[in-house]
């Protein structure tokens, strides 16, 4: 932990040396943002550790900060120089509600490739799907058409607010387009983060192999 501490610290100062002086209080934004991931991952571990049955609420409210997305919507905005105006990145910081439905869109299809494909260790955290089956009584099925709705939910939210924060574009657009990633990575809900393999074929049709004239 200790390396992986260090490493971060010099990626830091690597990345505050790069952006321009009146853009590197975001920086220190983005230090923020890490810092609070892991508390996070802190919180989910003391539940394992206790044991401690999350209600699906709980569970949705953690998990779809732990995912990562407010860290990542933070540095990709961090370099952009003036395309990214003081107040496109406080929509970046605050936890605004295209964070969130991004957040949600890629916890909820997360948590169904994994437990569709069975993806579970002794000592891992019940999930979102687990979650809403034990507290509402019900299968699967239900609870998987149960959040693939609420996925939904989430995608029409982005697409409002595409709308209605149009003079912030370049911010909202990274974070759909990181939503979009989703589609990529679990694919008929496949789990290929965990798995890359089942990426080799997109990533061979985009960088490797010839396009057919």
């Amino acid at each position: 932990m200790e390396k992986f501490y260090r490493a971060l610290l010099n990626d830091f100062k690597e990345i505050e040396a790069q952006v321009e002086t009146s853009d590197k209080y975001r920086v220190a934004y983005m230090k923020t943002e890490f810092q609070k991931l892991s508390t996070y991952y802190l919180q989910e571990f003391e539940w394992c550790h206790q044991n401690y049955k999350p209600s699906f609420k709980e569970r949705v409210a953690l998990s779809t900060l732990s995912i990562g997305v407010p860290v990542l919507c933070v540095t990709a905005t961090v370099g952009r120089g003036d395309a990214v105006t003081k107040e496109s990145f406080e929509l970046a910081t605050g936890r605004a509600s295209a964070v969130i439905a991004c957040a949600k869109i890629m916890r909820f299809t997360n948590d169904i490739a994994a437990f569709k494909s069975g993806r579970k260790n002794e000592g891992d955290a019940t999930n979102t799907v687990e979650c809403y089956m034990n507290e509402h009584k019900v299968k699967s099925k239900v609870a998987l058409a149960m959040i693939e709705s609420m996925i939904e939910s989430e995608w029409r939210t982005l697409n409002q607010v595409r709308c209605d924060y149009h003079q912030q574009f370049p911010v909202v657009q990274r974070v759909i387009n990181l939503a979009i990633s989703v589609l990529f990575f679990y694919d008929e809900k496949k789990d290929a983060y965990t798995f890359s393999k089942h990426l080799q074929e997109i990533v061979g049709s985009l960088f490797v192999n010839p396009i057919p004239l």
